[in-house]
């Protein structure tokens, strides 16, 4: 079955730049109502007004702000037919040179607030037996990186965390995707080499494969698709197989040799910056 996205409401986090803000212009182009929602207001302002789309302060990190802000969207645009769970960073290192505080960073940004927007998407989608709820994972979800331990750890979880909502909401009429990208050209790629036989893709790339399973819905999105098929072969081999192929490929030395590029300075310097919220303590 084909859906129609002209008027739905569609909610994107961290929607003011990267693929959040590929997939609000894509969105927005087959006629979409976009809000997009993103700790730089700034940003996320701009890039709604450049698109016709609404912009609200979030930080994910913040529960019940989070809570609050999908209130909002819901009293001002009726109902939130979309949610794309995209907000997420990546710093890079070994997981002994991590710092608890970026580790913690990473677990409240990539992992529970996704827990927590699904959640609340459930609630409010469930009842009236439709919606689409997109968690935008990676294909670090379906393997280990040397230099980004923390961060597959986080994907691994939203690609379980996915399986498991999708077979709760089964014949419930709301559907839930995961989308799993490989090395996609954003700032959060800076540094990263390319990775021989899989191409990186652009944060378009992965908008375009959003809107296609929102019009014809799946549950695994891989982009490009060939990651999923790759996937596959690899689960096949025995695991000292796998390893030695991972490190022809180099795919080992992918991450683990951006760790410390200078390449990366401005990045990390933002992302950790990142989650107010969950760096000010615990919340109540």
């Amino acid at each position: 079955m084909v859906e129609q996205l002209t008027g739905k409401v569609v909610v994107i986090t961290g929607g003011g730049q990267g693929i959040g803000a590929a997939t609000a212009a894509a969105l927005s182009r087959l006629g979409a109502r976009v809000i997009i929602g993103d700790l730089d207001q700034v940003r996320a302002e701009k890039t709604a007004g450049e698109l016709g789309a609404a912009a609200l302060p979030l930080d994910v990190t913040d529960i019940g702000g989070f809570t609050a802000f999908l209130d909002e969207v819901e009293r001002r645009f009726g109902r939130i037919d979309v949610l794309i769970n995209n907000a997420g960073i990546m710093p890079l290192a070994r997981l002994e040179e991590e710092d608890d505080a970026t580790t913690r960073r990473q677990l409240e940004i990539n992992l529970h607030a996704v827990l927590h927007g699904t959640r609340e998407a459930v609630k409010r989608m469930r009842p009236r037996s439709s919606g689409h709820i997109v968690n935008v994972a990676s294909f670090a979800g379906k393997a280990g990186f040397p230099g980004a331990a923390t961060y597959c750890a986080t994907k691994h979880a939203v690609v379980g965390l996915s399986e498991a909502v999708h077979l709760e909401l089964h014949g419930s009429g709301v559907r839930i995707s995961c989308v799993m990208p490989g090395i996609v050209r954003t700032e959060l790629a800076a540094g990263l080499g390319e990775a021989k036989f899989f191409k990186s893709v652009r944060a378009e790339d992965v908008a375009d494969a959003i809107v296609t399973t929102l019009l014809k819905p799946r549950f695994e999105v891989f982009v490009p698709r060939s990651l999923g098929t790759m996937g596959k072969l690899t689960r096949l081999l025995p695991r000292r197989a796998g390893e030695a192929l991972a490190r022809a490929l180099k795919a080992d030395q992918l991450l683990a040799s951006a760790a410390h590029s200078s390449a990366r300075a401005d990045y990390e310097a933002r992302a950790a910056q990142s989650a107010p919220a969950a760096d000010s303590g615990p919340q109540k």
